[in-house]
């Protein structure tokens, strides 16, 4: 592979809003100088042949992506797993700490993590020159959970011991009464040998908290509503020691050998040596914070008489990611050469996207920098607008599938269905980045690989949810298109998609990987 050319006199400019560069190099910029055209051929002359695109069975994903979603549950296990999948298929982990220029290749394919929450991965084609189009489809990988307080540590009441807990978005709803809950996370640990603190994930195998319901025999006090802060604490085991008289002796056993003034003096003993236990830690001091949430331990599972569906936990937005994730490593290197395929998985997205991990950060922007300016000689806000008027992005977000015992709140052809397609979501306030052109693009895309497109609009007298689409698309300037996989119950515990809808997303999403460049010359007006 030719050596490329460095630049060395260019300051970083990776992170820099498109308005601050510097002027001198917008001057320095010189457009690429178009190659000639081919000659025509002659009669004895074949046309290249177009890459040979394998297809894709929705069936052959119903059950690994049940199995991602069981041995996934927190957000940091998910980020994890999808490294881990993207190495084992030859994508190379860079550090944002690091410069890249001297590491970028065509043809090389690379992810990079930012926060251990957040994951953008890319592939560039082996005739891709700077100032062509990214091909990208993005997500949000958070979900709604209950996080452990900073101090978790509750005196036991009653004869039990309770877990402080705090709602992350809606969580800590109706459906979190009566599961079965799990925990698990990242602790942060510090070895004393070398001084360096790593990052170590967590998950226990069994139940370990629960929310109790009031029995409906109380009547009034067990209909709601009901106060999170004092009336959903979570139980984590039975403590009689107050009416056996050993309360202060059984609480110095409990918390032998945790010092006190460290981080796991604020946390119930009994779960820092558990956690302990299961990351190898004997001294408990070395932890010095952790990010723990409950989470419903039931595995996801394919139901249904004819297994139609699928039953999980943490379907918004795991469903989408996944399926851009198998897009992209399913998809040729054969196909859109020129061109970068990218896939973004973001935290914080169901608070606002507002955090350094989240949609609204400079994330995305900054990796679309470094790889425009790797293959540039010249680098400057010129080039760096072409790529961006040459890309499209597709904000992937599940979407609400049609409940048969409330049609009444869905507008009349807006309707999803599970185990049809892939669903356009559109809003007319802004909700959305669907527009006319957006969506002519992606049923082109449609065409091709025989996917059904489905609709979903919010009915006038209901209120719109939002996706990263807006705000990803408005602050970097790509053209973008919401679409999502149907569900029911969202933002419950516990919800249903399709069983082959991981399938269906997969199979429309290589296909826009597949064909970007061959729609994208049809949409050159735009």
């Amino acid at each position: 592979m030719a050596k490329k050319t460095i630049v060395t006199s260019q300051p970083n400019l990776a992170y820099r809003p498109y308005g601050q560069l510097p002027e001198t190099l917008h001057l320095q910029y010189q457009p690429p100088t178009p190659a000639p055209a081919a000659a025509s051929p002659t009669p004895t002359t074949l046309p290249t042949p177009s890459p040979k695109v394998e297809s894709i069975n929705p069936a052959d994903y119903s059950q690994p992506f049940c199995d991602f979603m069981t041995n996934h549950p927190t957000i940091f296990h998910a980020v994890d797993g999808f490294a881990k999948q993207l190495e084992s298929k030859g994508y190379e982990y860079l550090s944002e700490r690091e410069l890249w220029t001297s590491r970028l290749e065509r043809g090389g394919k690379y992810y990079t993590k930012r926060n251990g929450s957040a994951l953008i991965a890319f592939a560039i084609g082996r005739e891709y020159k700077s100032g062509n189009g990214a091909a990208i489809i993005a997500g949000h990988i958070d979900a709604l959970t209950a996080k452990l307080k900073p101090v978790s540590k509750l005196p036991n009441k009653a004869g039990y011991a309770q877990l402080a807990v705090a709602p992350y978005a809606g969580a800590l709803g109706k459906t979190w009464w009566d599961r079965d809950l799990s925990i698990g996370g990242r602790v942060l640990v510090r070895d004393a040998s070398s001084g360096k603190v790593e990052s170590k994930l967590v998950k226990l195998d069994w139940p370990i908290a629960r929310i109790p319901t009031l029995a409906e025999h109380f009547g009034a006090p067990s209909q709601g509503p009901f106060n999170k802060e004092t009336q959903m604490v979570p139980i984590i085991g039975v403590d009689n020691s107050d009416l056996l008289g050993s309360a202060d002796g059984a609480a110095n056993a409990t918390d032998e050998g945790i010092e006190q003034g460290t981080f796991a003096a604020t946390q119930p003993s009994k779960l820092v040596k558990v956690i302990s236990h299961e990351l190898g830690i004997t001294d408990y001091s070395s932890i010095l914070n952790w990010e723990l949430e409950l989470y419903d331990s039931q595995p996801a599972r394919i139901g249904g008489l004819d297994k139609d569906f699928i039953f999980a936990g943490r379907i918004d937005d795991k469903l989408c990611c996944y399926a851009a994730q198998e897009a992209l490593i399913a998809s040729s290197d054969d196909t859109s050469q020129s061109s970068i395929k990218m896939v973004g998985y973001f935290d914080d997205e169901e608070i606002g996207s507002l955090l350094r991990q989240g949609a609204r950060s400079n994330f995305m922007s900054s990796v679309i920098e470094r790889i425009t300016q790797a293959f540039a000689t010249n680098y400057g806000p010129d080039l760096l607008a072409q790529t961006v008027a040459n890309s499209f992005l597709i904000s992937s977000d599940v979407i609400h599938a049609v409940n048969p015992n409330f049609l009444n709140v869905y507008l009349e052809k807006h309707s999803p269905r599970l185990n049809v397609g892939v669903t356009v979501s559109a809003d007319s306030n802004g909700h959305m980045t669907t527009d006319s052109v957006s969506t002519g693009f992606i049923h082109r895309v449609a065409d091709r690989v025989g996917s059904k497109l489905q609709v979903f609009q919010i009915r006038n007298d209901s209120r719109s949810g939002g996706t990263i689409g807006p705000m990803t698309s408005a602050r970097i300037g790509m053209r973008a298109i919401d679409v999502g996989i149907p569900q029911l119950s969202m933002h419950s515990i516990r919800a249903t998609t399709g069983s082959l809808d991981p399938g269906l997303g997969v199979k429309l999403f290589k296909g826009f990987f597949d064909y970007f460049e061959e729609v994208d010359k049809e949409f050159t007006a735009f």
